[in-house]
């Protein structure tokens, strides 16, 4: 089995959001989404956006 060294920082976000929600439980469980945010997400998905990755970020702003 791998160690945490060897998981990616993506699979250790993964892995701690999987563990707080174990714990935790989600705390959206059992909410139903309003009709208005449903037409605004899909007017959102609908328009082409411009998506910085996490690691674009991350690369500007930190330095090796």
């Amino acid at each position: 089995m791998a160690g945490t060294k060897d998981l990616s920082m993506e699979d250790l976000e993964h892995l701690i959001e999987e563990k707080v929600l174990e714990i935790l439980g989600d705390p959206d469980s059992g909410l139903e989404l309003k009709e208005e945010f449903k037409r605004k997400l899909r007017e959102r998905l609908e328009k082409p956006s411009k998506r910085i990755s996490h690691e674009e970020v991350l690369g500007k702003f930190v330095q090796d």
